[in-house]
């Protein structure tokens, strides 16, 4: 089990993504990289920048990512599970499903106050003006396990990066651990293309 609140933070002024995921003594736990211009969404997610030791692999169904299924899988190729924007429904609220590796929906990730989206999308349309959003619109997600909330994940204010820290509200094991947080890092790198 991780040491929470986890820190994510997105690395600017680089080709592709790249997101380090640290713990509270500020212990790497995960590092990704993903790269542009992929038709496919296929994302590695390693223990730490070095890159040596795998930890699950992030893979789309489809090209188009609009009510896209993303399989979640151990470095041995085991599934673990399935992430899915909810379509239609995350125009308004983001809005997850996370399945377990049989495809029964055990948990979701909810953006708590869509008016933030809404307001970021405004301030990106003024010019110069997206440079502040992250001082000021600053959402927050839950994310549920079998009808209770497990962790919350909160963007810290920032002006030049994106900051998030991920909080343990509820207890789960060390299997759905690895989903939640497979889960959590796909729904951040989807959420950051849409603005």
């Amino acid at each position: 089990m991780q040491n929470y609140p986890l820190d994510l933070s997105f690395k600017i002024f680089t080709i592709g993504t790249r997101v380090g995921v640290t713990d509270a003594s500020g212990k790497p736990v995960a590092y990704v990289r993903k790269k542009k211009f992929k038709l496919r969404e296929d994302v590695m997610v390693y223990r730490d920048e070095g890159q040596s030791e795998a930890l699950f692999r992030l893979q789309a169904d489809r090209i188009l990512d609009f009510g896209a299924s993303y399989a979640v899988t151990a470095p041995d190729g085991r599934l673990l599970g399935h992430v899915r924007r909810q379509g239609v429904r995350s125009l308004w609220r983001s809005a997850y499903g996370i399945a377990d590796a049989s495809g029964k929906e055990v948990g979701g990730i909810r953006e708590e106050n869509p008016w933030v989206k809404v307001a970021d999308a405004v301030l990106e349309m003024i010019p110069f003006a997206d440079v502040l959003d992250g001082l000021f619109f600053n959402p927050a997600y839950r994310i549920e396990l079998r009808g209770e909330p497990v962790l919350r994940l909160q963007k810290s204010r920032a002006l030049l990066e994106s900051r998030f820290r991920l909080e343990k509200l509820g207890d789960f094991g060390e299997g759905d651990e690895n989903l939640l947080l497979a889960s959590v890092v796909m729904m951040l790198l989807l959420e950051r293309e849409r603005g």
